[in-house]
């Protein structure tokens, strides 16, 4: 009677999405606070982009500032209270 071949073996277990992002963010530029200065463009229509800059006057906040915590707040919404990935 022929024997079945043995499984197929499992390489290595791929790596979490959160060990992925802390290596790629682990030679980024540390900035005052505990942050990390990241430099980017964002692509948006020019409806939403005046959309931002008129709230960003309402709060009397610079652009900058406002996009920085409107990422902030999505980040802390993603890790939840005990800043760990949901």
């Amino acid at each position: 009677m022929p024997r079945k071949p043995p499984p197929p073996k499992k390489g290595p277990p791929k790596p979490r999405p959160e060990e992925l992002a802390r290596d790629a963010i682990a030679h980024a530029e540390e900035a005052p606070g505990g942050k990390v200065r990241m430099t980017f463009r964002v692509l948006l229509t020019r409806t939403q982009t005046e959309a931002l800059a008129a709230r960003a006057i309402q709060e009397e906040k610079n652009l900058d500032t406002l996009v920085a915590e409107i990422l902030e707040a999505a980040a802390a919404a993603r890790t939840g209270a005990k800043g760990r990935p949901m």
